[in-house]
């Protein structure tokens, strides 16, 4: 009898609430072969359009629309999306522009194991949805990307990887932007590859 080769991927989540930049660039990278230890098993999203669910569906990957709203608690929302993962068998989860905080229940679930993006250096600019123009209207001389395993407090936890950007004195939103789409998945494919060599 042939022995069966036994799949040790990590299995991942996506989990967006908008359209989903980040999550569609990680989505084209994957299928253009960029992880060699991981596969993207699901994604979940809310908002319609949502690029990363357009793209996923595209290349087959299952995705699911679970929205807040149709839920009478954040605990029950989570809830929902906890059954999905683990019907799914997801390992780890990275959360690629979602608005809402993770509950208890999906931290006990997937203890150190889900995995935020946020556009500062930690511990700077934290808890705000507008950390870009916070550092342009601050007078920061550079900024930068943060990828960390999340805890239950907002913006908070194990930082995983870093990636300063230089602002310059001339710098608005729209010239800086870019900068932080371009590093950013840039980031988050060394953040998994990290994931990856520690397991």
């Amino acid at each position: 009898m042939k022995n069966s080769k036994i799949d040790t991927s990590i299995n991942w989540a996506i989990l967006c609430t908008g359209w989903g930049r980040n999550a569609t660039d990680l989505i084209e990278a994957y299928t253009n072969g960029a992880l060699k230890a991981s596969k993207i098993k699901v994604v979940i999203y809310e908002s319609e359009p949502c690029g990363a669910a357009e793209i996923a569906k595209i290349y087959r990957i299952p995705t699911f629309q679970i929205q807040r709203k149709d839920f009478s608690s954040s605990s029950e929302y989570q809830q929902n999306i906890i059954h999905v993962l683990q019907n799914h068998k997801i390992d780890f989860l990275f959360l690629l522009n979602y608005k809402y905080l993770i509950q208890k229940e999906m931290l006990l679930a997937f203890p150190k194991r889900i995995l935020n993006i946020h556009p500062s250096l930690f511990p700077s600019f934290l808890g705000t949805k507008t950390a870009i123009q916070d550092a342009i209207s601050y007078g920061v001389k550079i900024t930068g990307i943060t990828t960390h395993i999340i805890d239950h407090e907002y913006d908070k936890g194990i930082i995983i990887c870093q990636h300063p950007i230089k602002v310059k004195s001339n710098d608005t939103f729209d010239s800086l932007y870019p900068k932080f789409v371009k590093n950013g998945i840039k980031i988050i494919l060394k953040t998994i590859r990290k994931i990856e060599k520690n397991i």
